[in-house]
């Protein structure tokens, strides 16, 4: 029996449940629940569960507004050169307008995830969607080369939304889906996310070609952060309008645990304790900050990487970004269903990993060949492994700390991710400059090489699967002895008085 094993015959605000039990199951959850079956070591009640079909509308738009964000994360670095030129400014200033993510998120990590475990998901999907338009319209307005701070003052409000972003996937999944389906719907939150990125790699070398005239190139700009903010504002609306906040009945008896914890009894501070004091997890954040970093650092510098082996090739730059990004978005949903399918959280992170680190050595191997079409073949494989890792990193964390709040374990990996990216753009950008790309590559590929000697270390404790295994068994366990009362009630009613 699992958690979407429930009574699904109405619709709940416009929502038609989605049921797959058959009609017996159905029957003997009801009578369990009716006898307040334990769902639980403790013995608590086993509670109603459901799901509905607006989970996969929820997880869309998120999915939208994430890519909205996240394709302005790299809209800068791709064409570094061009807005080097229109604004007058170093690369390393063109840098920090990618780095400008990562350094807003660590300071803000722990006030946003304190306010997604007391607000819920659409008042932080909100200030997200909010924040985000603010930014795209403040862009829009800095469109002349004295005007700099004013595109940097746009951006500011673009990474402060993501902020509010990054670290939802986790606990819109869970919230929302069934335990068979958690790590799927993870994927998709996730794969908005590189979406956006990949987009962001390939439009802006189209809609921005590297032209002499100024007024020509302003005209260029000006219409892409136009068609930004268009898309921006459409979806603030959608958010405003349509996000909500949980369904009435939970989806899994480990989420319908969590709920019956009352406001008073939780405290954040305590969770960001006992969470720092779980070594596996102490670990995984690590580990997912060292991967992560790195392709941070890979994404930021990519245009940089190109252009000195394949001078004037900026459009080609973005499409191996592309490249590299699809083939991570293809990698992450196909980890996601393979989760759900064998729950084998380390062995798929650590061979995920360890294929990173390969994809790593051979791209930076490969790079300076000479051959394009070598780069995009390297670079697919490299993205496949090393963005298919975010969701494995989500969900591997969620499963170590249940029944911690899922935005808190992803916070903390994120914040993890950005110290590193920060560090590791700034580094081999310098190493780059001072030495070569290779020496760059290698540089990562030793931090790639620590991280999965560390995921090896990872002990594999998944309490989340745990506590829905007992809560099965604990059911399956109750309504077998009610069955057994039934029968013999039964056999008693049947009995001839002269036999009794």
């Amino acid at each position: 029996m699992n958690d979407r094993q429930a009574s699904c015959d109405s619709k709940l605000n416009g929502d038609e449940c989605n049921n797959k039990t058959d009609p017996e199951s159905q029957a003997k959850l009801e009578a369990a629940r009716r006898l307040g079956a334990p769902d639980a070591p403790g013995g608590a009640a086993l509670q109603p569960t459901r799901l509905y079909k607006r989970r996969w509308m929820i997880v869309l738009l998120f999915s939208s507004y994430s890519l909205c964000n996240s394709y302005q994360w790299i809209q800068y670095g791709i064409i570094s050169n061009i807005f080097t030129r229109f604004y007058g400014v170093s690369a390393f200033t063109i840098d920090w307008m990618s780095m400008i993510y990562m350094l807003t998120y660590i300071p803000l990590v722990f006030p946003v995830t304190w306010l997604l475990d007391t607000k819920g998901l659409r008042v932080i999907a909100l200030v997200a969607t909010a924040l985000n338009c603010a930014g795209t319209w403040i862009k829009v307005a800095s469109v002349r080369p004295d005007l700099f701070a004013v595109t940097f003052l746009g951006q500011f409000c673009c990474s402060l939304a993501q902020v509010f972003i990054l670290g939802m996937p986790s606990r819109m999944a869970s919230v929302w889906f069934g335990s068979e389906e958690v790590s799927t719907a993870c994927s998709i939150g996730v794969f908005g996310n590189q979406l956006g990125i990949a987009i962001g790699f390939l439009v802006p070398p189209v809609l921005v070609p590297n032209v002499d005239d100024m007024d020509e190139l302003a005209h260029h700009i000006r219409i892409m952060f136009y068609i930004t903010a268009g898309v921006a504002t459409f979806l603030f609306v959608l958010v405003v309008f349509v996000f909500q906040e949980r369904p009435k009945l939970p989806p899994t008896q480990s989420q319908a645990a969590a709920r019956s914890i009352p406001p008073e009894h939780y405290s954040y501070t305590a969770s960001i304790r006992r969470l720092l004091r779980n070594k596996p997890f102490i670990l995984l954040i690590v580990t997912y900050g060292l991967n992560v970093g790195c392709f941070y650092a890979v994404g930021t510098l990519l245009n940089r990487m190109i252009i000195f082996h394949y001078p004037g090739e900026e459009v080609n730059a973005g499409r191996i970004g592309l490249t590299l990004v699809i083939a991570g978005m293809v990698g992450s949903l196909i980890c996601g269903i393979w989760l759900d399918r064998t729950k084998t959280y380390k062995q798929t992170t650590l061979a995920v990993y360890l294929m990173s680190l390969v994809g790593m050595i051979v791209y930076a191997a490969t790079l300076s060949l000479g051959h394009l079409w070598v780069v995009f073949i390297t670079g697919g494989a490299l993205g496949f492994f090393m963005t298919g890792y975010l969701p494995l990193g989500f969900e591997y964390a969620v499963e170590l700390t249940y029944p911690e709040s899922e935005g808190t374990s992803s916070g903390l990996l994120n914040c993890s991710a950005q110290v590193f990216g920060i560090i590791f753009t700034i580094a081999q950008g310098k190493i780059i400059d001072q030495f070569g790309t290779l020496e760059g590559n290698i540089f990562l590929c030793v931090f790639l090489l620590i991280g999965t000697i560390l995921t090896g270390l990872i002990k594999s404790d998944l309490r989340r699967q745990n506590a829905n295994q007992q809560a099965k068994a604990a059911a399956e366990a109750q309504m077998s002895g009610q069955d057994y009362g039934a029968t013999a009630l039964i056999s008693q009613q049947q009995t001839p008085p002269s036999q009794a």
